[in-house]
């Protein structure tokens, strides 16, 4: 079962305005895609979310988007900042990646963020969003949402 990003909004707007707001405070992120020999590769991407849905674009034929194409499994995980202050907490996104060949929703894309062209467009279909975070300087807190679950919280002293 997966979720694009406005079915996740709706279910858990708390979580997915923090997950917004994580991923909005740096450009870059990390990726990670899975290589032929099915061996983890970890590249740095932007990332967008427009129009109920998180967006992924890259480079023509670049590494992460043959990746992909070969098998849309994605992690994606937000930039932590510097020091370790993390504010809001860790935040990964697990799923796949859909490539986007329409020209009017690439048009769309291209309007709204003026990507280097060409490049490739990829949808997010989430399978699991995750948030850790300290609280308290005291207890870790493991926030878990997958589709049609609900939020599973874990506190650790």
């Amino acid at each position: 079962m997966a979720s694009n990003w406005a079915a996740f909004a709706a279910a858990e707007p708390e979580l997915a305005t923090t997950a917004e707001d994580r991923f909005g405070a740096f450009t870059h992120h990390v990726l990670a895609t899975l290589r032929k020999d099915g061996s983890p590769r970890t590249t740095g991407i932007e990332v967008r979310f427009l129009g109920g849905e998180l967006w992924l674009g890259m480079m023509p034929d670049s590494l992460k988007a043959l990746d992909l194409r070969r098998d849309p499994r994605f992690a994606l995980q937000a930039n932590p900042g510097e020091g370790q202050s993390m504010g809001g907490g860790d935040v990964r996104i697990a799923g796949r990646a859909i490539e986007v060949e329409d020209r009017e929703t690439k048009a769309g894309y291209r309007e709204e963020v003026e990507p280097p062209e060409p490049f490739h467009l990829f949808r997010t279909e989430l399978t699991e969003v995750v948030r850790t975070y300290v609280e308290d300087e005291t207890y870790l807190v493991v926030q878990v949402w997958k589709p049609g679950a609900p939020l599973r919280t874990i506190k650790r002293k």
